[in-house]
C-alpha cells in the first residue's frame, strides 16, 4: 500500500494540506475510541487508573461525571480527577455501593 502513495511529487502547500487532513482524521478516530470506552462506563462504576508515582501509583475511584473528552472520577481519598476514558480499568469484585460506603467510612475517619 505504501507504494501507492507518491508524496515526492507533492508541493509544500499540498503536503501541508495533506498533513492537516491526516491530523483531522487521527483526531476523529481518537474521539471515536474515547466514546467507545465511555459507553462501557456508568456513573457510580468503580474504576482504577495509574496516576503516576508522584500521585500514589494506581488509584481506585468512582465515576461521577462524563465530560466531552474525559471522565470525572473521585478517588477513595476524596480527590477529583479528569481522566481519559482509555486509561480507566473497571474494578471487579466490588459493587458501587461498597465503594461508596468505603469512601464514606474513610471520610468519617478523617482520611
Amino acid at each position: 500500500m505504501a507504494d501507492e502513495w507518491d508524496i515526492e511529487s507533492l508541493s509544500y502547500d499540498e503536503l501541508v494540506a495533506l498533513n492537516r487532513r491526516i491530523v483531522d482524521r487521527l483526531k476523529h478516530l481518537h474521539e471515536i475510541r474515547d466514546q467507545y470506552h465511555m459507553l462501557a462506563l456508568h456513573i457510580g462504576n468503580r474504576v482504577s487508573f495509574d496516576a503516576g508515582l508522584q500521585h500514589g501509583g494506581r488509584l481506585s475511584a468512582t465515576v461521577i461525571k462524563f465530560n466531552r473528552k474525559t471522565v470525572g472520577v473521585v478517588t477513595d481519598d476524596g480527590r477529583r480527577w479528569n481522566v481519559s476514558p482509555e486509561l480507566l480499568s473497571p474494578v471487579t469484585g466490588e459493587s458501587p455501593e461498597q465503594g461508596s460506603s468505603k469512601t464514606q467510612k474513610d471520610r468519617n475517619r478523617g482520611r
